[in-house]
């Protein structure tokens, strides 16, 4: 007999655990002063879509940005209804859902804003060619869906500040920016800056630290590296960063066993924030 997509979801899940829908107690209070903080699940590679969930309960998470590996784009509504109900069950929200890339085909790039828009999703983080802009802004409005530009390391598309303030020059108020503080430092740039400079414009973060500001560099646990992550903290809140924004741990280093490291990233990220003042 043929399962469902449903089916197999749920009989898998109860196969590693029940607890997987009980939603721990540890996810009842807030550690992180008010701040939406989640992972980016491209940390959790390594695992697939259920297993992840359940590492992010066991983190006592309550959001989350899915990378495409754990849950494509999809036009179906039954598929997105069954992650809908699998995240409601597990008290986890996606934040975010990225990184995308998008071009000059507008039709293209509405099918992932109505899949956002199904599945609940109110931020995309992006890679968008400078030919997608106009679509973009039009597809903002249409939605009511945030466009965060992703940078990247050195070299790429959006490596520096500037570019990214230059890219969000007279476009629509939901066109904005992710701030990736580990491709930022890469680059010899200034995350804490790049929250400053892009008042307003700053959607969602991948929080993840560097052992070098060099193009070939490494992970390595927050504030480690060259991250000041109370002063990440402190700009976030002083530019008054959305309340239903996404703030998301990425760290990409062990990608078979990151949680202890992860762990440890959630600590410091708690013992920081306490020092926003």
């Amino acid at each position: 007999m043929k399962l469902s997509r449903r089916q197999m979801l749920l009989s898998t899940a109860a196969a590693t655990g029940a607890t997987f829908f009980d939603a721990p107690a540890i996810l009842g209070a807030d550690a992180y002063g008010g701040f939406p903080v989640g992972v980016q699940s491209y940390s959790l590679r390594g695992f697939n879509m259920l297993e992840a969930v359940r590492h992010i309960q066991g983190m006592g998470l309550h959001f989350v940005e899915f990378y495409p590996g754990h849950v494509p784009v999809a036009d179906d509504a039954a598929k997105i209804k069954e992650v809908n109900e699998l995240l409601k069950k597990s008290k986890i929200s996606m934040s975010a859902h990225g990184v995308h890339g998008f071009g000059g085909d507008h039709a293209a790039n509405e099918k992932i804003f109505a899949y956002a828009k199904a599945q609940g999703v109110k931020c995309l983080t992006a890679n968008p060619q400078k030919a997608s802009f106009e679509s973009l802004d039009k597809l903002c409005e249409k939605y009511k869906i945030r466009i965060a530009i992703h940078n990247h390391g050195p070299d790429s598309l959006y490596d520096k500040i500037e570019s990214v303030v230059d890219a969000c020059k007279g476009r629509h108020p939901l066109f904005g920016a992710c701030i990736d503080t580990g491709h930022f430092i890469r680059s010899k740039e200034n995350p804490v800056e790049a929250v400053h400079r892009l008042k307003g414009r700053v959607f969602a973060l991948h929080v993840k630290d560097e052992a070098k500001q060099e193009k070939q560099s490494h992970n390595v646990v927050i504030g480690a590296g060259h991250l000041d992550v109370t002063g990440l903290f402190q700009a976030l809140k002083d530019t008054k960063f959305p309340a239903d924004g996404s703030v998301s741990l990425e760290y990409e280093a062990n990608p078979q066993n990151p949680i202890d490291d992860m762990k440890e990233c959630l600590e410091v990220a708690k013992e920081c924030i306490a020092k926003v003042k």
